[in-house]
């Protein structure tokens, strides 16, 4: 009767055996990424362009065209810096081994660099101190300060991606030597 569709099954044991069953096992964070450069500076560009967005969105910024350059910048680059951060906390590069993980992080950084160059520039320029609205000059002016921060560090970044692209100042003749003696 075992093998009927339609017959009951029950068990018989203690209440605590379905307890021994394994658990579904969440995703691993790795807190060693927290400690790292690279995690390090992942989360001063979200938090300080986190900031950069919030300043600017507090003002009367859709007057001025000029902010909505750094607006895209800052938001854009924000939620990406935000989701590469939660990759690597996940570990998913380990389980994404084709992608070339130094180079994507190399172009992501080059690129949030460059823009962030011209953001900061947008943003500086068009900072009033004659506004007939001193918050919004404030938050303007501590959006153009944030915003260099946010440029340095992204700029950091890429000479630490470009690094850890070419392999710390190893060569192919040095690694050959060191693999066969």
């Amino acid at each position: 009767m075992a093998g009927l569709p339609g017959a009951v099954r029950t068990r018989s044991g203690s209440p605590g055996a379905s307890a021994a069953l394994p658990a579904p096992r969440l995703a691993a964070l790795d807190g060693a990424f927290l400690c790292s450069p690279l995690g390090g500076l992942m989360g001063a560009q979200a938090v300080l362009g986190l900031l950069v967005w919030a300043l600017i969105a507090d003002t009367t910024y859709h007057l001025h065209a000029a902010y909505g350059w750094v607006m895209f910048v800052s938001i854009f680059f924000w939620v990406a810096t935000v989701l590469l951060f939660m990759t690597y906390l996940l570990q998913l590069p380990l389980k994404f081994y084709v992608i070339p993980w130094p180079l994507v992080l190399l172009i992501f950084n080059a690129a949030a660099t460059i823009l962030y160059i011209t953001a900061f520039i947008t943003c500086s320029a068009a900072v009033q101190p004659t506004s007939w609205r001193q918050w919004d000059y404030n938050r303007r002016a501590a959006a153009s300060f944030f915003a260099c921060l946010v440029m340095l560090t992204y700029g950091v970044s890429t000479f630490l991606s470009f690094r850890a692209w070419k392999g710390l100042g190893s060569n192919a003749a040095t690694s050959q030597v060191t693999n066969q003696a």
